[in-house]
């Protein structure tokens, strides 16, 4: 049996910036209320779920009880599942999990729901009755791991230069990088916004049990913290570190959002799919890890595989989407599969939008599904570096049912 994702049965709320509109609200009951909401808009019956896979990165209000919690507020609270992290792969793990369950025939139909806030991040106390005082030591959760991987004993900014000195790219074509996707995210925006309009769903605001009855709620309806980029403001830009190459400009920034989806088998995907004469059908994964330090330099080897498991090769790949923390890691995506970085990431990608962690890899798969529809179909490759120097990455493919 094979696994398919229902084509419109998925969604992903605005990213908003860093300490923006959703830096207060509560990650999981708004990802259970965004992700309610979007299925009954998509006429999907909530009785077909028979298992979700919560996935987020950060600790939060009850999280401990992860996916039984959030789908018990979704109103499907016989449905259970796992809670899946890992970092900016979490989406992408968690879209494999579900294919494997609906092919080996242990699910009908999976509901994944990724829901991440950067912003307030928690402060963890590990405790420790022998240190000092009796005190044991606090972790910033966001802040301290973005600073420091405990096994690589580096920054996540010090992957991307790395890789940068390894494949000698300079900060002229970084900045490159970025002018094309802040230029393909115009793209998206054209036409009020049609594009993003596919997919894109509002993210309430407001408490609904403090609202006045027929008072309207205020909702996050498009993404906050874009970045005006233009090339004269890039030349400006100074790299971070002394001597090395990679800018503010050339890397994306934290986010906070949420993004949803179906994972069914082929009949039930043409049930439930409100256009079911499109197919979307998952061929193949791919994981990968390279040396400490090289984070960027992951997604290429998790291609390759994803390409074997798919049974075809990169010349056969119609559209390609990246997360994308470094323009780095494209241009390092580039010249290892010869697949040019101006041709990635149509529509934008992590770079422009943001990077809430789980939520960022199902965004961008869901951008390239669109994407390959209005292609009159094809096949699609996404992949993306995570923290632990680690890659993962999907194929697809988009067409009409036979």
């Amino acid at each position: 049996m094979e696994a398919f994702i229902p084509y419109g049965t998925y969604w992903s709320s605005p990213f908003a910036k860093w300490q923006g509109s959703l830096a207060t609200l509560d990650p999981l009951p708004l990802a259970a209320r965004i992700g309610r909401a979007a299925l009954d808009a998509r006429g999907v019956d909530p009785s077909a779920i028979d298992l979700a896979i919560l996935g987020h990165t950060n600790p939060y209000p009850g999280s401990f009880y992860g996916t039984p919690y959030v789908t018990g507020l979704m109103g499907i609270d016989r449905v259970a599942g796992p809670t899946v992290q890992q970092a900016c792969a979490t989406s992408v793990r968690a879209l494999q999990m579900a294919a494997h369950e609906v092919a080996m025939g242990s699910a009908r139909c999976a509901l994944l729901v990724m829901a991440d806030r950067q912003s307030n991040g928690p402060v963890v106390h590990h405790a420790n009755p022998a240190g000092p005082g009796g005190y044991g030591t606090s972790e910033r959760w966001v802040l301290d791991n973005m600073a420091h991987d405990p096994y690589a004993k580096n920054p996540m900014l010090q992957t991307g230069e790395n890789v940068a000195r390894r494949y000698g790219i300079d900060t002229a074509e970084q900045h490159a990088v970025k002018l094309r996707r802040h230029q393909q995210y115009q793209d998206a925006l054209a036409d009020d916004r049609a594009f993003q309009r596919r997919y894109m769903v509002d993210a309430p605001l407001g408490d609904p049990r403090k609202q006045k009855p027929g008072a309207p709620v205020a909702a996050l309806s498009m993404d906050e913290g874009i970045f005006p980029t233009t090339e004269e403001g890039l030349a400006r830009l100074q790299p971070v570190q002394p001597g090395g190459s990679v800018t503010f400009g050339g890397q994306t920034h934290p986010a906070d959002g949420h993004a949803g989806a179906l994972v069914t088998g082929r009949d039930l995907a043409r049930i439930l799919s409100p256009r079911p004469e499109i197919e979307v059908r998952v061929l193949g994964f791919g994981m990968a890890r390279v040396e400490p330090g090289y984070m960027p330099m992951a997604p290429s080897p998790a291609c390759a595989r994803a390409l074997q498991a798919a049974g075809i090769g990169i010349a056969q790949v119609d559209a390609l989407k990246t997360h994308n923390p470094f323009a780095v890691n494209d241009i390092a995506l580039a010249r290892d599969t010869g697949f040019g970085w101006e041709r990635m990431n149509n529509y934008g990608s992590s770079l422009v939008w943001g990077h809430p962690q789980a939520p960022t890899g199902l965004r961008a798969v869901i951008e390239l599904i669109e994407e390959l529809v209005l292609r009159g179909g094809g096949t699609g490759l996404f992949t993306g570096c995570a923290a632990g120097d680690t890659g993962m990455a999907v194929v697809l493919r988009v067409g009409d049912r036979g």
